[in-house]
């Protein structure tokens, strides 16, 4: 089965909407007299929309239509992210340093898109007392309630407590949103400040000529009355 539009020849159907390679749109015609407009422009006729009765055609650079089309493709899937899950497992009695480090990596993981598994392990005569891992989950939960949300609760499989993450786009956009706005507004103050510094420095080399300006008036007044005794 072919791939891609029907090109030219492989038009077969006896009546098309037109639209030319100059953009005006010729309404329905024969196939036969759309094909000759197009090899006299040099150009191609291509079905862009099969499925309307009588299918739309264009006339243009099929090669370079084709380019294009395999470029955006390209682009589109080079910009779809792949959600991966990150698994990140504590312990019930995990101490600060560690569960820093580990939430810092959680953090970072939904940030750039991804799931979060947190796995909380349980060891011997710590399964008496699941509360205690059940509580570090909620404050993981808690912790990173401002850029995820919870799309599994804390649940056990085995000797393990699973809760899944996943970020919340809506609550990431925003802070990205923030972000760009704090910059911008940044930005601005570092140039308004740099414009009062430059117009500070220039009004003080203004005061300076006119310091020095006077006192050469001055001078030349002191001198006046010397030349007149002489």
């Amino acid at each position: 089965m072919k791939e891609g539009p029907r090109v030219n020849d492989e038009i077969r159907l006896p009546e098309i909407q037109l639209i030319d390679h100059e953009g005006t749109n010729h309404g329905i015609i024969a196939t036969d007299e759309a094909k000759a407009i197009a090899a006299e422009a040099g150009l191609d006729l291509v079905e862009i929309s099969p499925n309307q009765r009588p299918p739309v055609c264009k006339i243009l650079d099929y090669g370079k239509f084709k380019y294009i089309s395999q470029k955006k493709a390209a682009e589109a899937r080079k910009k779809q992210k792949t959600v991966d899950v990150k698994e990140v497992k504590m312990r019930p009695n995990i101490d600060t340093h560690d569960y820093d480090v580990k939430m810092r990596n959680a953090r970072r993981f939904v940030e750039d898109g991804d799931k979060v598994k947190m796995t909380m392990r349980f060891r011997g005569r710590e399964m008496a007392h699941q509360e205690l891992g059940l509580e570090v989950l909620f404050k993981v939960r808690d912790q990173l309630g401002d850029i995820s949300k919870v799309e599994h609760d804390p649940k056990m499989e085995g000797r393990q407590m699973i809760m899944i993450l996943a970020p919340d786009l809506k609550k990431l956009a925003a802070i990205e949103k923030a972000k760009k706005l704090a910059d911008k507004a940044a930005a601005k103050a570092s140039r308004n400040q740099a414009e009062a510094e430059e117009a500070e420095e220039s009004e003080a080399a203004e005061e300076a000529e006119d310091q020095v300006e006077a006192e050469a008036e001055t001078d030349e007044a002191e001198g006046e009355p010397e030349k007149a005794q002489a």
